[in-house]
């Protein structure tokens, strides 16, 4: 039998924004030159152009918003936003073993305006094999 040793294989930031400015959450060329600039900020590499779409209302819990994407070659960068309620949700994913999340929260404090926010970062493929198995 063969022993497969494991690594990590990335880190998943998610960071909610509240108290937002409602006038960038509801700027698609706004929220597409944050695509660009997140990704060049963190030494990352954009590898698509940003999309943002408008979403309309759901339901009484989602006012409808804008919702944002970009890949880059470590993996992706998300978010969506709610601009009635000064609500954003964003999502960095990265095959990198590491990411400055204090970096990365103040880099989206300052673009989106944000009073406060809740941010974790949690490690994925914990049991991801460190060479192929097959």
């Amino acid at each position: 039998m063969i022993e497969v040793q494991e690594i990590k294989f990335g880190v998943h930031y998610m960071l909610d924004g509240y108290g937002a400015d409602r006038e960038i959450l509801k700027d698609a060329e706004m929220l597409k030159s944050i695509l660009y600039k997140v990704p060049d900020d963190m030494g990352m590499h954009t590898i698509s152009e940003p999309l943002v779409v408008e979403v309309g209302p759901k339901n009484k819990k989602d006012p409808g918003g804008l919702s944002g994407f970009v890949l880059i070659a470590e993996s992706h960068i998300s978010f969506h936003t709610f601009p009635e309620r000064g609500f954003v949700t964003i999502d960095v994913y990265t095959c990198q073993d590491t990411i400055d999340s204090d970096k990365l929260t103040a880099l989206f404090k300052d673009l989106f305006g944000f009073t406060s926010c809740d941010e974790r970062v949690v490690d994925r493929g914990t049991k991801y094999p460190a060479n192929n198995i097959y």
